[in-house]
């Protein structure tokens, strides 16, 4: 099954390209729950970033662009982790600047 998604790499705690602390950032459309942890986990694999959040809206229906309730889950390369402040922070960059909510 597929799961459409946008995925931004984003470097946190910077203002220039290849600093900071890199974090990819996948934004599903289709609510986070459609995903399953492994299919997350091998996208995190697959991003080979130290941290990898998920970010989806909370409310059915509602698109990112314009919810403000949000779910998030990050995955390392090797397995799901309760907290990552870096990728944290590139979601709401992702949210607010690339996606204009």
């Amino acid at each position: 099954r597929w799961v459409k998604m946008e995925i931004f790499t984003v470097d946190a705690f910077t203002n220039k390209p290849f600093g900071g602390n890199p974090a990819a950032v996948c934004v599903t459309r289709s609510g986070q729950s459609s995903i399953e942890p492994a299919i997350m986990q091998n996208i995190a694999a697959e991003m080979n970033l130290s941290e990898t959040a998920f970010v989806a809206t909370l409310t059915p229906g509602e698109d990112v662009t314009s919810s403000s309730v949000f779910s998030l889950k990050w995955f390392t390369p090797k397995c799901e982790v309760s907290l990552c402040g870096h990728a944290t922070l590139a979601t709401a960059a992702v949210i607010f600047q690339s996606l204009k909510n």
